[in-house]
């Protein structure tokens, strides 16, 4: 069991580990421009693209858990269409999108309230990478399919050269051609495009041949989209809360100055860091729990969770340290400003807390996703970002300022992990079991 968690999770986090790069070149190629203005803009620009495209992250991961359970059936043309389904989709929702990109660039830049200075180079990021929309939302489809197919290798060389290619250009835009903000998202557009086109190479050379399962009544089967949207709803809902809830962190953020929303978005890139890390785990829970759900195998599913429990806490006491001890040394890489780099000192023992803190609510968020029991997600993310966040920062913003915010943050993610657990039994175990007896 733990060589094929390693299969999954490895890949897993090697591909996560270069998005997070990504962001932290963009951040330092910003952050050593005259002006802190440009680490704000990129920042915002790309945490209002993480809000829009999580919110169609269900395309990923009901894609994942739907394909996971139909191969565990071994029913390839369940397989096939999940992955059609989630890219008629996907298709549709990237041209409203660019159809709609001026009204909702008006709605989304007046909701913020930063700077002047801010929101004109946020807006040049925001005009150009709209454009990657329909690579993106048709990335998201294929990388769930893949996972859920029990293959982790195609994802990860999807991801390695996507932000490869981004990195590449983005470092060519700015150093050579003098570009800021707007050189980063041109970056990204075009390594978006370069990835679709590779996902379907990847499909057609592995796949081809199930192909012929594919079916046009079966996609448009109304039960299949009845149970597609009644999934991917509640993971939508607890997606948009989730990106919500860092939405409304980065816009408390920008309330405080200039300064701070610098200083809170080079924090934050310690927690996509490792974010993106622990989700190799993540990933390869939703691929082997949705694997054993459909299969009817309750005691490899609950041999496979407490296994991943393991691993989750074997990775995240030694990050704990490397960020308690090297936090200083990630810093002074983001930004060689002075004055960004003193004040975010005073808010940097947060980091440290990070991996021990919100390690739970990854893990069952994937566990979660592969048992595809969305309603306990979403109801899960109900409780932490409204009944906790929301008080809590309301409480501890007047006393303690970005302190306060902080806090906040870290009791939203420590309560999601103890909600989704406290549910696991009734929403996951017991229905595996139940399953598994009627079929025996």
């Amino acid at each position: 069991m733990n060589k094929r968690i390693l299969n999954l999770a490895v890949p897993n986090i090697i591909s996560n580990l270069t998005v997070p790069l990504v962001g932290f070149v963009d951040m330092t190629l910003m952050g050593h421009q005259d002006s802190d203005i440009f680490i704000g803009a990129v920042s915002l620009g790309s945490m209002i693209f993480m809000f829009i495209y999580s919110g169609f992250g269900f395309l990923r991961m009901g894609t994942s858990g739907f394909t996971a359970q139909a191969y565990g059936e071994r029913d390839f043309q369940k397989s096939m269409s999940a992955l059609s389904r989630a890219l008629l989709v996907g298709g549709g929702a990237a041209f409203l999108m660019l159809i709609l990109q001026y009204p909702l660039s008006l709605l989304i830049f007046k909701l913020i309230g930063a700077s002047q200075e801010v929101e004109f180079h946020a807006k040049q990021y925001f005009f150009i990478r709209i454009w990657a929309a329909p690579a993106t939302l048709s990335i998201y489809a294929f990388t769930g399919w893949f996972l859920g197919m029990q293959n982790a290798r195609s994802p990860m060389a999807i991801s390695i050269t996507i932000n490869f290619l981004n990195i590449v250009f983005s470092v060519a835009f700015v150093k050579l051609l003098g570009m800021t903000a707007d050189g980063v998202a041109l970056g990204t557009l075009l390594a978006q495009y370069c990835g679709v086109i590779l996902s379907i190479i990847l499909f057609l050379r592995f796949y081809g041949k199930i192909t012929k399962y594919w079916s046009k009544k079966a996609m448009m089967q109304l039960s299949g989209f009845k149970r597609f949207f009644r999934v991917n709803s509640d993971i939508l809902i607890r997606t948009l809360l989730l990106t919500g809830t860092i939405f409304y962190f980065n816009a408390k953020s920008a309330a405080f100055g200039d300064e701070i929303l610098a200083v809170n978005s080079l924090l934050l890139q310690f927690l996509w860091i490792y974010s993106f890390f622990i989700d190799g785990f993540a990933f390869a829970s939703e691929s082997l729990v949705g694997r054993y759900v459909g299969a009817r195998e309750p005691r490899n599913l609950k041999k496979a969770v407490k296994l991943l429990f393991i691993w989750g806490v074997g990775i995240s006491l030694p990050m704990t340290l490397v960020y308690h001890f090297g936090g200083d040394a990630i810093l002074h890489i983001l930004t060689d400003n002075q004055s960004v780099f003193d004040a975010a000192q005073q808010f940097q023992f947060w980091t440290a807390l990070i991996p021990i803190v919100t390690f739970s609510a990854f893990l069952w968020d994937g566990i979660y996703v592969g048992a595809t029991a969305s309603r306990t997600m979403r109801n899960a993310m109900l409780l932490s970002s409204i009944v906790v966040f929301l008080p809590a920062f309301f409480l501890l913003e007047g006393p303690f300022g970005n302190h306060g915010l902080w806090l906040a943050m870290m009791l939203f993610m420590a309560s999601r992990g103890i909600f989704l657990g406290i549910r696991a039994k009734k929403a996951i175990f017991q229905p595996a079991k139940q399953k598994a007896e009627e079929t025996a």
